[in-house]
Order: structure tokens, then sequence, then C-alpha cells
């Protein structure tokens, strides 16, 4: 996959392509990325790529001109990329969003600053408007950043386990199961015992256990718009039954007490 970034600021990617999963993306061929300088289309010389807004208001706004050069230019290169604008206003960042763009062979990221751009360009020149939370930011660099890191892990072969990204939290609509490492004790905590005990398949049901857990405990949203497997219904009826006998063994307990008084 190839990966474009237009930006003023092209030398904050410069580490980015250098270290961790990007870098061996990059080095084994997975993906290829480039940040082209936004100011180097810019007519005047004092390589202006922003202005005041029509209307009045505050703050500065992207002129159109540097940012139609730059795109056309880019896409020389790669001719027909999925044009990205990261925006607070845009469809919000998802791994299955990420899933959608991993199935494409190129993708270019436009990073807006200061109020935003000029709005011929969305409309004429981009084809996706993605924010990756609702929370303004100085610049689209991170947010673009945060994405190409997110689908690079979803192209085959980059993470080296075949089903390593298949395992991520949200990639099956749960959050992803508890981890542990050596020491088996730290501080006086152990490992679960199951994870000792080499029988995978108990292996594999205690993790299910623990994603229902932590899902339900910090995303109860998910469970309630995902068609839940037999396994995960079973695992769902258990706890209720446990539940029911904790909480009527209190009951029992309470009207015991009653009796006594």
């Amino acid at each position: 996959m190839k990966f474009v970034v237009l930006t003023i600021f092209p030398e904050m990617f410069t580490p980015f392509w250098e270290h961790g999963i990007i870098r061996r993306a990059v080095e084994s061929g997975k993906i290829s990325g480039c940040a082209v300088n936004i100011r180097d289309f810019a007519a005047d010389k004092h390589k202006s790529t922003d202005d005041t807004p029509y209307g009045g208001g505050c703050g500065m706004v992207m002129k159109p001109e540097p940012l139609a050069a730059a795109i056309r230019n880019a896409k020389a290169n790669v001719p027909d990329p999925r044009v990205v604008y990261l925006t607070p206003q845009g469809r919000t960042f998802t791994q299955s969003v990420a899933q959608e763009l991993a199935q494409l062979p190129e993708l270019m990221f436009v990073c807006g600053r200061y109020e935003g751009i000029d709005e011929r360009i969305c409309q004429n020149f981009v084809d996706d408007e993605i924010s990756i939370g609702d929370a303004v930011l100085t610049g689209g660099e991170l947010p673009a950043m945060v994405i190409i890191d997110a689908v690079t892990r979803l192209i085959p072969g980059v993470l080296g386990g075949e089903d390593s990204a298949e395992k991520d939290s949200f990639s099956n609509g749960l959050l992803e199961h508890a981890h542990y490492t050596r020491p088996n004790v730290f501080e006086g905590e152990e490992v679960p015992e199951v994870l000792l005990s080499g029988h995978h398949a108990n292996i594999e049901t205690w993790r299910l256990e623990t994603s229902l857990i932590r899902t339900f405990l910090k995303r109860p949203d998910l469970l309630k718009n995902r068609q839940l497997s037999k396994k995960e219904v079973d695992i769902l009826k258990n706890w209720r039954s446990e539940i029911e006998y904790i909480i009527h063994a209190q009951t029992l307990s309470g009207t015991a007490a009653l009796s006594g008084d």
C-alpha cells in the first residue's frame, strides 16, 4: 500500500517512517510512505499556505491553490488514491474503518492546520473525511499517523502472525482478552493457572471469558449490537446463574437477619 501525506510539516513524518512496525513494513515492501510539503506549491515568495477567512472571524484558513496543486502533483505518482481530509467533522475512525481502508492500494491524507482548509478543496478534491475522536487538535498530522499505523497492522504479513490483527480489540466486536508474561508471580499476583496448563481449548475459553468480561465492564455498548456466538451466550448464561445465586443467597441472609430481630 502507498501512503502520501500532504502537510506543511513534512519533517514530522521522518521519524515516523523509521521506527517500529512502520519501519519494518517499509523495509519489507509492504507499504511505502512519503510526506509532501504543501508550501512547495505556494506561488508567492513567502510560501504562504493560509489567509484570513472571508466574512471575518478568528484564525486563518488554508488556501486552496497550494492544496490543489499539491494534490494534483502527488497524483502523478499515486494516480488513484482515496483522498482523506483529517477533520473533527469527519466520520469517526474505528477498527472497521481501518479494515475498510486496508483494502485500498493508495491513501492520500490532507493535513489541515489553523481553522481548517478552504471548502472548495473539500468539495472538489477530497473523497473522505475522517476524525480520530471528538477533540480538536492543532493539525491533521497526528491523526494521519494514527490511521496509517492502524491500517498498516492489518496488511497481511506486517505483524508476522497471520491472525495477530484478527485478535485485536474491536476486530471481532469485543475488547481483547487479558495478557500475562513472565514472571509467574509479580508482587504477590500469580498468572492464572489455566494459562500455564498447556490445555489450548481451556485457554481459548478463558480468553473468551476475559474478553467478554472486559467488554461488559468497559464497553457494554459493544455487546448490545453484536451477534453473539452460542459459546458466548452460554458463558453469559453461566454468569447470570452465578449472579442470581449470589443475589438469592443475599436475600435469604437478609430475611434470616430480619427474622432474628
